[in-house]
């Protein structure tokens, strides 16, 4: 858990380290780059002189060294400690020499001074930085999320039957608690008294909420509905189910690999070729003309240019629009490393309630006996459930709603704990409600609403009945609904060659109707968020690169062990933090598209270190003097030049990015040429 926290720590703390040196530098650099006989020279202007005006190059460089540089240096030596050289150590090395022959050619040498080379130097790698820490950073908040479940008192039962308020963190094992309405519970326990639903889709992923009676457990951080709950006290803090959670994130967040970037790998690369291109040239000309000023000068001119602004800039400007781009549509770029990976995944899983499915009941079919019109059966049970706030209520509603149907008046409504509803329409008593109703008014439905019943049973849907007159007219079955967005990405990925599974909570029956529908490859049910976890482990034991789509607190250990964690905008705060990715307009089409860009962005990157490592086969000979005996020798001014060009290109090059299509021609109205395969149950 410290070490996700503390890493996050420490790229919030150089993000704002890098913005705020790069600011500083960069109008410490205004008078260095005026004052420069270099620049003024190529671009033809000239600055008034004054008394001292010739110190004004050293300075401010040195100011900016100090200022600017320093960091880097200090950055790397765990580089050089780990004989791991990087972009810190090229970094270090091409700013340590030019600041340190600039002021030789002041006090000693007689040269051209580096010190406006130095000075953009630094500043292009601070900006670098500063947009790298930015887009690697990620917030490590899930924890501080998840501890918000827990309530910070309780209402311990007391031995006399009083009820007296505690801080939650004084509860022990054998308390009774009081739970009232609407409450978190805070501790895991036994109900002893009280009956009620409880909402556990944060811990559990069951998206409807849980009758629980006496003997029932009951879990940390769960809500607790319309009943109250007395609940003896089984495990208090670090022993919860919610607490085991907070360890299986810790784990699974401390567990990512430290995955290294392309620019370090070519900056390490450079930092090699640079020391042996430089003693190459230094023997050389020593042993062409002797060693002398001209010698030091060559190679001082190439260990300068070996590190080139495009390199710094390489990535962090790709990674700059690329996140632009998400944004716009729709994906919220938490993890650089993770948004890079998106584009070798081998199977993406999908939590399901929430994420694939809207987490919310609706009508899936309405089925009537003879002589019962099915909008006026569906009117009919809408108006008796009107002041019901049932979720089966809602949903009954909002299909009559979509249908425009027009609901009879109503009265003496009344709610029948466990069993349904009742009401008066036009003198007559109706009933709304599952089998315990029918059981209590002793009916049996008839043959085709009984089939019909059954059929909805074998697909994890549950059925409510409309009884009038003593008799079962009607009968409506509602399930989890399934966005029609899921179907569409289910599809997109199979064309770009990815896996689809899914990972749920919910019952076997429910998990297998689901992927039946949308052609999933395979399932995982009745897992717990423990297995969750497990499960995404176990996938990437088998070599496979894993995506995991979740918004439940039940999601966020999968979603920090997952290569690629990507959380539904609408999940929890922690399904969120615990993500690398966020999908902020809950679509699930905006996986393909972020696959899509992943796919575009990498070989932007790749091209730009091309460019960046292209100018480097051009200039370090060039600045070696490999063509001097033909009369052809890089000076110091024409390699800034040449460096300066090959920004440009690698910023010219970047924004090329935006251009991406993201978009997928073939979204709507996909359809299969073949029937899907059979979804797999993986235990």
């Amino acid at each position: 858990m410290h070490e996700g926290h503390d890493s996050g720590g420490m790229h919030a703390g150089h993000e704002q380290m890098f913005r705020r040196r790069f600011f500083v530098s960069l109008v410490l650099s205004i008078p260095v780059l005026l004052y420069s006989e270099t620049l003024q020279e190529l671009l033809g202007f000239s600055m008034p002189a004054f008394v001292g005006s010739e110190w004004l190059g050293p300075v401010f460089a040195v100011i900016i060294f100090i200022y600017g540089g320093v960091p880097f240096l200090q950055m790397a030596v765990p580089e050089v400690r780990t004989r791991a050289p990087g972009m810190m150590t090229l970094i270090s090395l091409a700013i340590t020499v030019a600041f340190v022959y600039s002021l030789a050619t002041v006090v000693v040498l007689p040269g051209m001074s580096f010190f406006w080379e130095l000075v953009t130097l630094i500043d292009i790698m601070l900006l670098g930085h500063w947009i790298e820490m930015r887009s690697v950073r990620r917030a490590s908040s899930a924890l501080t999320e998840l501890a918000k479940l827990m309530p910070d008192t309780a209402e311990r039962v007391t031995s006399d039957g009083d009820i007296e308020e505690v801080p939650a963190t004084a509860l022990q094992e054998g308390d009774v608690v009081l739970v009232r309405p609407g409450a978190n519970i805070p501790a895991d326990g036994v109900i002893e008294e009280g009956e009620s639903a409880v909402n556990e889709a944060m811990i559990t992923g069951e998206s409807m909420p849980v009758e629980k009676r006496p003997g029932d457990e009951v879990i940390a951080g769960a809500i607790n509905d319309e009943g109250s709950l007395r609940v003896r006290v089984s495990a208090t803090g670090d022993d919860t189910a919610l607490a085991g959670i907070m360890r299986l994130i810790e784990d699974a967040q401390s567990s990512k690999s430290n995955t290294q970037m392309l620019a370090d790998r070519a900056a390490g690369w450079l930092f090699y070729v640079a020391l042996a291109a430089a003693v190459v040239t230094g023997v050389a000309w020593t042993l062409v003309q002797s060693f002398d000023v001209v010698v030091i000068e060559r190679v001082v001119t190439v260990l300068v240019i070996a590190c080139p602004h495009a390199l710094g800039l390489a990535i962090p400007l790709v990674v700059a629009i690329n996140t632009s781009l998400a944004a716009r549509n729709g994906m919220l770029i938490r993890d650089r490393i993770a948004m890079e990976q998106a584009r070798e995944l081998d199977v993406v899983v999908f939590d399901k309630t929430g994420t694939l499915t809207k987490g919310e009941q609706g009508v899936v079919a309405v089925e009537t006996t003879t002589g019962t019109d099915e909008d006026e059966a569906l009117a009919l049970t809408a108006a008796v459930e009107g002041d019901s706030e049932h979720m089966v209520a809602r949903a009954i509603r909002e299909a009559a709603e979509e249908r425009a149907l027009s609901l009879p008046a109503v009265s003496n409504f009344e709610a029948l704990k466990g069993r349904g509803v009742q009401a008066t329409v036009d003198g007559e008593t109706v009933h709304v409600g599952g089998p315990n109703l029918l059981r209590q008014l002793e009916i049996d439905p008839p043959s085709d609403l009984a089939v019909f019943a059954e059929d909805a049973g074998a697909n994890a849907r549950s059925v409510v009945y409309l009884v009038r007159d003593g008799e079962a007219v009607a009968a409506i079955s509602l399930a989890d609904v399934i966005r029609e967005e899921s179907r569409h990405a289910v599809d997109a990925l199979h064309n770009l060659g990815v896996e689809v599974a899914m990972l749920t909570g919910d019952s076997t029956a429910v998990a297998r109707s689901v992927a039946d529908e949308l052609g999933i490859d395979t399932y995982f049910a009745e897992v717990l968020p423990g297995k969750k976890d497990e499960k995404m482990a176990e996938l990437q034991s088998e070599g496979k690169l894993v995506a995991m789509v979740g918004d439940g607190i039940n999601d966020a250990p999968a979603l920090a062990r997952a290569d690629v964690g990507i959380a539904i905008g609408s999940g929890t705060d922690v399904a969120v933090e615990s993500a690398d990715i966020v999908l902020v307009q809950n679509n699930p089409v905006d996986i393909v598209r972020l696959i899509t860009l992943s796919r575009k962005s990498y070989r932007k990157m790749q091209e730009n270190i091309v460019w960046a490592a292209g100018y480097n086969v051009l200039a370090l000979p060039l600045a070696a003097g490999v063509l001097a005996p033909i009369g052809i020798l890089l000076s110091p001014a024409v390699g800034a030049v040449l460096m300066s060009l090959s920004t440009v290109i690698v910023a010219v090059n970047a924004q090329f990015l935006r251009r991406a299509d993201l978009s997928l021609p073939n979204l709507s109205g996909t359809e299969r040429t073949a029937p899907p395969p059979e979804p797999t149950s993986a235990k």
